[in-house]
C-alpha cells in the first residue's frame, strides 16, 4: 500500500497516521503539504485530523479551498480510495465528496473519549476485514462532530448503504446516550455512493496497537491494504 497524508495548518493526527501506516502497517507513506496542486502516485488518500486554519469560519470551510483539495477530488473521481477522519471527515463534506454537513456537538463541548461503534457495511474497501455488526473501540475527540443531513439525505444514506459505522452502546444498541455528539441516525461514518470515499469522525489511527488501548483500528487499515492488494 503506498499512501499519502495531506497536511494543512493546523493539522495535528497528520503524524499519528504516518506511524499507523509506516510502523504499524509496514506502508510507503508521504506527507503532502496542502500548497502542493499534485498528489504523488500513490493508492490512498489520507486527510487527518485537527484543526484545519485553526477552524475559523467553520471546521473544514477554508482547507477545502487549497490548492491540494482538487488533486484530491480528482483522485477520489478516478475510483481509488480517500478517507477523512475528524477534520479530514469534515473537509471531504465541504469538498462534496461527501453528502451532509457538520453541527456543533449537541452538548456544545468538545468531546474526547473512546466510544463504540457497529459496523454497519463490511461490503467496503474500508471493512472488508470485517464481520457484520463488529463492535469497534475507538476514540473520538471534537467539537463539531453532530452529523446532520436532510431527510431526503437520509433516507439515500440508508437505502444505499452508504452508512458504515454508528454509534451504540457497549453491547450494540443504538439510544441517546450512546450517541456522544447529537448526530442524525447515530451517524459515525458514510462512504459516497461509488464507495471509495469514508469519512468518519473517530480515530482508527489512535486505536490501531494494544498499548495505546484498542486494536481495533487497525483492521480498517487493513481492509484498505486488503483491497488494494
Amino acid at each position: 500500500m503506498n499512501a499519502c497524508v495531506v497536511v494543512f495548518p493546523g493539522s495535528n493526527c497528520d503524524e499519528d497516521c504516518w506511524h499507523a501506516l509506516r510502523d504499524v502497517m509496514k506502508s510507503k507513506v508521504t506527507y503532502v503539504w496542502h500548497k502542493e496542486s499534485v498528489l504523488p502516485k500513490v493508492d490512498l488518500v489520507v486527510v487527518p485530523g485537527g484543526f484545519s486554519y485553526g477552524d475559523y469560519l467553520r471546521t473544514g470551510a477554508i482547507a477545502r479551498f487549497s490548492p491540494i483539495m482538487k488533486a484530491v477530488v480528482k483522485h477520489a473521481e478516478s475510483g481509488l480510495p480517500v478517507i477523512g477522519i475528524c477534520n479530514g471527515f469534515q473537509i471531504l463534506l465541504e469538498t462534496g465528496l461527501l453528502p451532509g454537513a457538520m453541527l456543533r456537538n449537541r452538548s456544545l463541548r468538545f468531546v474526547c473519549k473512546h466510544v463504540y461503534l457497529r459496523t454497519e457495511n463490511v461490503k467496503t474497501i474500508f471493512t472488508n476485514r470485517l464481520k457484520p455488526r463488529k463492535l469497534l473501540n475507538i476514540p473520538i475527540a471534537h467539537g463539531e462532530g453532530n452529523y446532520y443531513c436532510d431527510s431526503e439525505t437520509l433516507k439515500r444514506l440508508q437505502t444505499g448503504n452508504q452508512i458504515v459505522f454508528r454509534y451504540v452502546s457497549e453491547k450494540g444498541a443504538i439510544n441517546e446516550g450512546s450517541n456522544p455528539n447529537g448526530s442524525v441516525d447515530s451517524i459515525a461514518g458514510i462512504i459516497n455512493d461509488k464507495g471509495n470515499v469514508l469519512g468518519m469522525m473517530p480515530h482508527p489511527e489512535r486505536a490501531s496497537e494494544d498499548i495505546l488501548g484498542s486494536y481495533d483500528g487497525r483492521l480498517i487499515w487493513e481492509s484498505i491494504q486488503t483491497h488494494l492488494n
